[in-house]
């Protein structure tokens, strides 16, 4: 597997927040607590946007390939022109705006925080569309597959319909720092601030029954090392193949299917606080950068790296043997 780092002209000057890459191209889009959205070109290793703004950026996400949103520590949310680097405010939230993702399905810009609140934007006006306040807790991940959407707030799960907003509360029984779905069949994963990952089928099955592990047990002085998951990202090409990332600084891939490590990569310098899959699996990107979460974090300059997947990386993982590397 050929790994190489981005070499940013301009380096990231604060905590990286989260990297997702474009729908059908391998542009990367990174949000950062600098302030700034920056679009960089994988292939032609170029710097193609930087917008600068003036709250910490927490998340981001693509509308297409020309078009994306941010959520920022002030609450408010912007829409970017990613030709032109121009950005128009979408709206705001009461307390810090945690997440975004956007709905290709029903054209809306779905928003989380910590005011408790999910809002729902029309994408093509900016108007509201409505708002969810019912939450117990501050939302920390939100992740949205086709016409489910799925809410991490405290130790809760909700999903929803976001046609009727028809909801169910799954209950973890874990502080819950990262919710991300499973496609094939349909679920989501959880990652926990304590270091263990959930595996839940939405329909249920003989074959396909969720379940949980401890996922980065580290030892230290003969103790158990709990460590935060920080994110989960499923390989879009590879059926149960997915990568966990903690706060230690390693990634790891998986097989849900055969429930086993595949390997471990090499630690990274700082945590890993975000994962992207390229469209078509052949690229994954990894987040290094210190977190705020710890007082006594390393703080390297953030880092992004690009793991150049194999053809024999993309067979069935199920079939593999377990190794690290």
């Amino acid at each position: 597997m050929n790994t190489f780092s981005l070499n940013l002209a301009d380096p990231i000057r604060d905590a990286i927040s989260r990297i997702r890459f474009a729908p059908h191209s391998n542009n990367l889009l990174i949000s950062s607590w600098d302030s700034s959205l920056r679009l960089y070109d994988v292939d032609s290793s170029k710097l193609r946007m930087e917008a600068p703004g003036e709250a910490e950026l927490l998340d981001c996400c693509f509308e297409n390939e020309r078009v994306c949103f941010s959520a920022a520590s002030d609450g408010s949310v912007n829409r970017y022109d990613l030709d032109s680097g121009i950005k128009v405010s979408v709206g705001n939230h009461d307390d810090s705006a945690t997440c975004v993702e956007y709905s290709a399905e029903t054209c809306q810009i779905i928003t989380a925080g910590w005011d408790k609140k999910i809002n729902f934007w029309d994408a093509r006006s900016t108007q509201s569309h409505g708002c969810l306040s019912s939450l117990v807790s501050e939302v920390e991940s939100m992740s949205l597959s086709g016409l489910n959407l799925m809410v991490a707030a405290g130790s809760s799960v909700n999903l929803y319909d976001i046609r009727s907003f028809k909801t169910s509360v799954h209950t973890k029984g874990v502080k819950v720092k990262c919710i991300r779905p499973i496609f094939n069949p349909k679920g989501f994963v959880v990652g926990s601030i304590d270091g263990r990952v959930l595996l839940e089928y939405i329909c249920k099955s003989s074959s396909h029954e969720g379940y949980a592990f401890r996922c980065h047990p580290k030892v230290k002085d003969g103790r158990r090392h709990v460590v935060t998951v920080n994110d989960i990202a499923f390989n879009p090409s590879i059926t149960g193949s997915f990568v966990t990332g903690d706060n230690d600084g390693y990634a790891t891939l998986w097989d849900a299917r055969g429930r086993k490590r595949i390997f471990e990569m090499s630690r990274y310098p700082n945590s890993v606080v975000s994962l992207s899959y390229s469209h078509d699996g052949l690229l994954l990107a990894v987040a290094s950068s210190y977190s705020y979460q710890e007082a006594n974090e390393i703080e390297e300059p953030p880092q992004i790296f690009i793991h150049e997947i194999g053809n024999c990386d993309l067979t069935s993982p199920s079939t593999g043997a377990s190794n690290k590397k």
